[in-house]
């Protein structure tokens, strides 16, 4: 009787650590793999994102001048940012995934909020995310990742500049 128990417990835990929504989507999972890696920026350890990042990862950022190919060049990017990032809290808004078989594209805004010297906290981004994860091995990875600045202050060019 026991052993029944102890194998229905495990079962249970397994499936729920799994769990897909009625559309067998997997999206409790997508996003608290993301919520994880962001928790861990907000402390300045880059390496959630690293450690869920496919070797072919791709990358946008509005303070980069073309595309990131590839885990060493993230890593190049990311790893001499350990320790500087300092978030008190975020906002994750509206995630939203889409799985199309083994991909899944995970959309959602984000506001980050820091601590001012005077105790008072303050939003200091705002950011439009895309992150698509692909199935690889049996796990989700990252093969792309975009960011933007919801409503960036962009200047437009005067008539005759380009």
């Amino acid at each position: 009787m026991r052993r029944l128990l102890l194998v229905t417990v495990v079962g249970l835990v397994f499936l729920n650590a799994y769990r897909v929504d009625a559309q067998g989507i997997d999206t409790e999972r997508i996003v608290a793999m993301e919520r994880a890696a962001l928790d861990r920026w907000g402390k300045g350890d880059p390496q959630g994102y690293l450690e869920i990042m496919a070797p072919e990862v791709t990358y946008f950022d509005p303070d980069l001048e073309a595309r990131l190919d590839g885990l060493p060049a993230m890593r190049a990017l990311l790893v001499p940012l350990t320790g500087k990032i300092k978030i008190a809290r975020y906002e994750m808004l509206k995630p939203s995934v889409q799985q199309h078989g083994n991909v899944a594209l995970l959309t959602f805004n984000l506001l980050c909020y820091q601590n001012g010297d005077d105790g008072k906290e303050r939003l200091v981004a705002r950011w439009n995310s895309t992150e698509v994860y692909a199935r690889l091995d049996g796990r989700w990875r990252i093969i792309h990742s975009h960011w933007s600045y919801i409503k960036p202050d962009v200047k437009q060019p005067a008539v005759g500049e380009s």
